[in-house]
């Protein structure tokens, strides 16, 4: 029995330890990015293997600007689309997650009741469908501040687990302590995705303005910060009446924002 629980107490003690080296080597690459930029995120290599294995070629535009040579006016369409907040929390919106995990029960929910009615429908039917019907998918929408997205594109990955997503705490608040607002939205700003194999904002301007990311202006900035939330679905039409009314909205936001 002592044999037993001596095991056990080795194994509790390693799985410390191991937890432990973890969060210093996540400390030691948010402290390095005090003074080198990230050549890469977590994120992005993830996409860059997705896009080999699936068309065997690498199509892939960044290029790495100062954050003087990000226009303003991306950087407050960017924070009133994303995360109005953001020079006044301290990484993480409780009150915007509470609100996104009840939105998310409710549709949940909502899409359990549409898929009982699609077996019921299914269960009296005589004859097999030419196809399988479509069942219906919850749309999961995320509390999540530019802090925790940034922690989240550098080092994680997408799953959503309990474990990810207290990991993701961890390092928001890293970055928080150490980088500071101004560091955190250059970063975020560099390496985000605005299209297929389109990373940071001077690739989105140059590829859907022909302009510098310094040369931005309000509008075409703030059409950037409409695509964020889900950049492959809008690349297809950048110019639909959706991005163009939200983004109308982001314009007339942007005087009231405060940059760090």
């Amino acid at each position: 029995m002592k044999a037993a629980w001596g095991q056990l107490a080795r194994l509790l003690a390693l799985l410390v330890l191991s937890t432990v080296a973890l969060q210093l080597y996540f400390l030691l690459r948010v402290a390095l990015m005090l003074v080198i930029d990230p050549q890469s995120t977590s994120f992005q290599r993830s996409e860059a293997w997705r896009l080999l294995r699936e068309t065997h070629q690498l199509s892939w535009s960044q290029d790495w600007v100062a954050d003087e040579e990000i226009s303003p006016n991306l950087k407050r369409a960017v924070i009133a689309s994303e995360d109005a907040g953001f020079v006044e929390h301290a990484g993480v919106e409780w009150d915007a997650i509470e609100k996104a995990w009840d939105r998310n029960q409710k549709a949940e929910v909502r899409a359990e009741k549409v898929n009982e009615r699609i077996e019921q429908r299914e269960a009296t039917r005589k004859t097999a469908p030419a196809k399988p019907p479509t069942r219906a998918v919850p749309k999961v929408v995320g509390g999540s501040t530019i802090s925790q997205q940034l922690a989240k594109n550098l080092f994680l990955s997408g799953e959503r687990t309990t474990l990810r997503k207290a990991q993701e705490f961890v390092i928001t608040f890293m970055l928080e302590g150490l980088l500071g607002k101004r560091r955190i939205l250059a970063i975020y700003l560099n390496s985000v995705e605005w299209g297929e194999g389109v990373f940071g904002a001077e690739a989105a301007a140059r590829h859907y303005f022909h302009v510098d990311a310094s040369k931005l202006s309000a509008p075409a900035a703030a059409r950037l910060a409409v695509m964020l939330p889900a950049p492959k679905r809008f690349e297809k039409q950048p110019g639909s009446a959706y991005v163009l009314g939200r983004s109308g909205t982001i314009v007339a936001r942007m005087g009231a924002v405060e940059l760090p």
